[in-house]
């Protein structure tokens, strides 16, 4: 299973999930938004991959979004990827997804979910063994 991470330049959280992700040996295709856009059929995937919409991917506090002055649930599929196609950066960075999940920014804990089932359930004993000891 290979992640993609969807990255900006210039984002300190991008190159921390580009760093975990190296550092755990997990295969990943960079998509950097700023100078590669989504494809509309990617912003789809992703938005149906959140739980909370357009609220767990737009980054409300971005000078772009503030400039636009602009109501997001008024607004349609095409109205909105329109936006962020001119307006990249309005999304929130990073945001990792494979087939089954997505993260978006970068939190150390949660980042782990990409850590393959095995690896994590093997981790785990080995940690439980060194409790008993």
């Amino acid at each position: 299973m290979s992640v993609t991470i969807y990255t900006q330049s210039s984002c300190s959280s991008s190159r921390k999930a580009l760093k975990w992700l190296n550092e755990n040996n997990i295969s990943y295709n960079e998509k950097r938004i700023t100078s590669q856009p989504l494809t509309l059929a990617e912003f789809k995937n992703i938005l149906s991959m959140t739980e909370d919409g357009t609220d767990e991917i737009i980054a409300t506090n971005s000078n772009d979004f503030k400039n636009l002055d602009v109501d997001i649930e008024q607004l349609s599929i095409q109205e909105l990827y329109a936006l962020i196609q001119k307006y990249p950066r309005m999304l929130r960075s990073p945001i990792l997804l494979d087939e089954k999940r997505i993260q978006v920014g970068y939190n150390e804990m949660d980042i782990r979910r990409f850590i393959p089932r095995k690896v994590r359930a093997f981790e785990l004993n080995a940690l439980q063994k060194l409790a008993v000891e």
